[in-house]
């Protein structure tokens, strides 16, 4: 199966939104719409930060007096440590709200929580939630120049990780117009592989190609200019990049796969698999990891494979959002 398809964002007006009257990024809730140019100052800004902060050991007090919340109605420990750490790393104070032990759970709605932590002078919202748009919703609706930032919303994107991964590959594969990336596993539910798209397609790469069982490939109207194939196999030849999803076990029997086993066999990275793409190919992974579904532990720990750096990496994109948002 290979057709091509044409990337949609769930509304329309969040690329919109997410810029004042004179085009500066106020908020970062979708990759979709922004140019070359701006992705490629906040990748510059990102390495420029890792440098002034020696590597994250040195704080810097951009955002003294600052405080940021982190509002996560999911789970998460790599993207809300990330963030904890940016933000710290900036000088501005973190308030980690617990869900579990907030006025929500008494029946209060999102917006009144927002709007009561707004009068608190709080001056950016980190927002992870299960359903897609929430960020924006948010957005739409604060009372103050508040900056919010989507840190994973639904399967609708995850930007600050289609950065982290753009500035891993940038720093060893700078020549994007010859990138041949192949992007396997849960392409219908992933946030990650729609940012990833996002990204990579505006700083110009050569070839994406989307891999997925028949159950979890796209909708044949979301992608476009990507070549979509349920045929690993057939997918890594010539690769450069291998970017491989994590699969929800939940999703396991909606898409009628059997067993972890069978998912490995069919859709793993293993490395005989590996060795089908180009000798200098490298693999890359959100996190985190399933071990012998999704990638073989062998190539998780290789000498091809980026996935630490990609953590590292997190911590300076989303500092230099931060910076770039609350205006040092």
């Amino acid at each position: 199966m290979n057709m091509h398809c044409d990337p949609a964002l769930h509304s329309p007006a969040a690329p919109a939104l997410q810029l004042d009257a004179s085009g500066r990024l106020r908020h970062l809730l979708t990759l979709q719409g922004l140019s070359r140019e701006r992705i490629t100052e906040l990748l510059d800004r990102a390495e420029a930060l890792q440098a002034e902060s020696r590597g994250g050991a040195r704080r810097l007090d951009l955002l003294a007096g600052r405080t940021v919340i982190n509002l996560f109605f999911e789970p998460s420990t790599r993207t809300r440590t990330s963030f904890d750490l940016a933000a710290q790393r900036l000088g501005a104070q973190v308030i980690n709200f617990d869900i579990g032990s907030s006025s929500t759970v008494k029946g209060e709605t999102l917006l009144d929580t927002v709007h009561t932590l707004e009068a608190m002078h709080c001056d950016a919202f980190v927002v992870r939630h299960k359903e897609s748009g929430t960020p924006e919703y948010v957005a739409r609706h604060l009372r103050t120049r508040a900056a919010v930032l989507n840190a994973g919303d639904g399967n609708q994107g995850h930007p600050t990780q289609g950065l982290l991964d753009a500035l891993t590959l940038r720093r060893h594969r700078p020549d994007f117009a010859a990138l041949r990336v192949v992007i396997c596993g849960d392409i219908r539910h992933s946030r990650v592989a729609r940012s990833d798209v996002q990204a990579l397609q505006a700083l110009g790469v050569r070839e994406l190609r989307l891999c997925a069982p028949p159950e979890l490939a796209p909708a044949p109207d979301e992608f476009r200019d990507c070549h979509i194939l349920d045929d690993f196999d057939a997918a890594l030849p010539d690769a450069d990049v291998i970017v491989m999803l994590r699969l929800q076990k939940e999703r396991m029997q909606a898409a009628a796969i059997p067993s972890e086993a069978d998912y490995y066999r069919r859709y793993g990275l293993s490395p005989a698999r590996l060795a089908r793409a180009r000798r200098d190919c490298v693999v890359m992974h959100p996190g985190p990891i399933n071990r012998g579904v999704e990638i073989a532990g062998e190539v998780a720990d290789g000498g091809q494979s980026l996935i630490l750096e990609q953590v590292a990496n997190g911590v300076f994109v989303r500092m230099a959002v931060l910076a770039e948002l609350l205006g040092a």
